[in-house]
């Protein structure tokens, strides 16, 4: 059966629109090589405090602004 994108809700574009992004940015920044491993202790503590601040509606910076700060940009 094929669905039309313009029978979906806007809930369910959202969702499908969501779901293709999460799984094209998991395909571009996965390393196969990487699978199976384990995060340090902490990396897992600073990826976990780094997430609760972004939820908690802390200051986030953009990619450009880090790059710019490297002087990649």
């Amino acid at each position: 059966m094929t669905i039309k994108v313009s029978d979906l809700s806007l809930d369910e574009f959202r969702s499908l629109l969501k779901d293709v992004v999460t799984q094209t940015l998991r395909e571009m920044l996965s390393d196969p090589a990487d699978e199976g491993l384990e995060l340090n202790d902490e990396t897992a503590r600073k990826l976990s405090e780094s997430l609760a601040l972004y939820q908690a509606g802390g200051e986030t910076i953009s990619a450009d602004d880090v790059a710019a700060r490297l002087g990649l940009k």
